[in-house]
């Protein structure tokens, strides 16, 4: 394919390309997944059967079950936590400062090579 003044344009597959996100289990392996921008994390990782993100609420922010770690490096792409999530992450185990919910974070093309480490429990609340 050629644009009009007859370079060449690159087709669909390349210029729409998916941001690659990377879940690291707590024994360190990994998998890689190509995402497309507007999923969230949680959706992503049940689509790729990802171990570790149970997900039981299904994205409504009731549960913990999709607790996740993102380097603070990436905090100001996905965006800060809203106080429903952070009020719900009291609940989920082994917080930190890169604590969040994969089904409150939703992807975006700056997430390219984004690292998602999943913690080696997840705590279930009733479901």
């Amino acid at each position: 394919m050629s644009t009009a003044d007859g370079g060449a344009r690159p087709s669909a597959a390349i210029a729409h390309r998916l941001p690659n996100i990377t879940y690291v289990q707590a024994d360190g392996a990994a998998q890689s997944v190509a995402v497309r921008a507007g999923m969230s994390l949680m959706e992503a990782a049940l689509r790729y059967d990802v171990p570790g993100i149970e997900a039981k609420c299904r994205g409504n922010c009731a549960c913990v079950t999709c607790h996740v770690h993102i380097d603070a490096a990436w905090q100001s792409i996905v965006g800060a936590p809203g106080a429903m999530e952070v009020s719900m992450l009291d609940f989920a185990e082994d917080v930190d400062a890169r604590s969040r919910l994969a089904c409150q974070v939703r992807v975006n093309e700056a997430c390219e090579g984004m690292v998602v480490d999943v913690p080696q429990a997840q705590r279930i609340l009733g479901f």
